[in-house]
């Protein structure tokens, strides 16, 4: 499973990502650590395609291995998320601006996603950990629980 975490830099993706992967025994793959990995901090339209792919690399590869793929990067536009093409996604809509105003500006918010955060809790990683779980039953054919 690749599940997308998604959103303004500065909206809490990374503080949901980490402690939701680690609930749910998957493999974190954040952009930031990534770019740093690759020496790549190109902002361009290609810039971000080229990462868009480099995280579908890595998730497919963690995928592949059985283990859930828990992506944290902004994902600026429906192209991008196309590329990605996440098994369910979480909108971390919590901000209206933030602070580089390159990626606001180009920033589309998702035509559809599957668990949409518009305001912060502490818990939030928490709620997610059902919600996931669920979705996950319901691939499988199995019954899902009450939340």
């Amino acid at each position: 499973m690749k599940l997308l975490i998604m959103g303004l830099s500065g909206s809490g993706k990374t503080t949901v990502a980490e402690p939701l992967s680690e609930l749910i025994g998957g493999v974190l793959l954040n952009a930031d650590a990534v770019r740093t990995e690759y020496d790549d901090w190109d902002f361009t339209s290609e810039g971000r395609i080229r990462q868009a792919e480099r995280m579908l690399h890595l998730a497919d590869g963690v995928v592949m291995a059985g283990k859930i793929a828990v992506a944290d990067f902004i994902a600026s536009t429906e192209r991008i998320r196309q590329i990605f093409n996440a098994d369910y996604t979480v909108w971390m809509d919590t901000i209206d601006n933030s602070g580089f105003p390159d990626t606001d500006e180009i920033f589309e918010p998702p035509m559809e996603v599957n668990y949409h955060v518009n305001k912060w809790f502490d818990d939030t990683h928490q709620q997610l950990v059902k919600v996931v779980n669920n979705y996950m039953l319901r691939k499988q054919g199995k019954p899902t629980e009450t939340l």
